[in-house]
């Protein structure tokens, strides 16, 4: 199983596609840039199975429609965040003066609880890492060695807490209690920036350190 890391719109959001048997693959925060999505996919012949999303902010759900729309396909989201697609005001697009305001349909399925998930032929577990956004998830590819942790943690870093609905505390008590539990050498796909791991944060990510 191979991933890759598409960064996308103004914000350089991190879209992942995590390759599978067959060709086939799953699509982790289409940010933006729905168009250039499909024609990278297109052209390595992938075959979307479905959209995964770490929260609802705007700049991880913009292409959604698009690559939903495109290829059939349905898209997850938590609970806690399912009124945020159709909503700018719940997304944040409705602030930011460079962002149109986005009204995503709502999603196919709901996140309702931490739990082992099959979808093709993929297996994961579903992580429950609220704090940056009520409704923050991250996907851990056990047996594969890697995280998408969306905005929660990233290379010595943290999300930021200050949009409607962040708690510090909770992101840091997410942070310890799901993330830096996972092994030492398990691979963070962060949100945003470039690629760590769980030891390398635990080592020397300024915000985790005397917690």
């Amino acid at each position: 199983m191979k991933w890759f890391q598409l960064p996308l719109g103004a914000l350089q959001t991190n879209c992942y596609i995590i390759e599978g048997p067959e060709q086939s693959c799953l699509i982790f925060d289409p940010g933006s840039e729905g168009k250039k999505l499909i024609k990278w996919l297109t052209k390595r012949e992938l075959k979307p199975t479905a959209v995964f999303l770490t929260h609802a902010h705007f700049d991880h759900i913009g292409a959604v429609d698009t690559i939903r729309d495109n290829y059939n396909i349905p898209v997850y989201v938590h609970e806690e965040e399912e009124d945020w697609l159709p909503d700018p005001a719940l997304n944040g697009s409705k602030y930011f003066a460079m962002q149109e305001m986005l009204k995503v349909k709502k999603a196919d399925f709901i996140i309702k609880n931490e739990k082992a998930m099959k979808v093709g032929n993929f297996e994961f577990s579903i992580l429950e890492t609220p704090g940056h956004s009520p409704g923050s998830v991250s996907y851990y590819f056990g047996e594969e060695g890697f995280v998408v942790s969306g905005d929660a943690l990233f290379k010595s870093s943290i999300g930021r807490t200050d949009l409607p609905g962040g708690n510090h505390k909770q992101l840091i008590k997410s942070i310890h209690e799901k993330l830096l539990f996972l092994p030492e050498d398990t691979e963070v796909l962060s949100g945003h920036g470039p690629i760590t791991t769980i030891r390398e944060e635990m080592d020397n990510n300024p915000f985790l350190n005397g917690f």
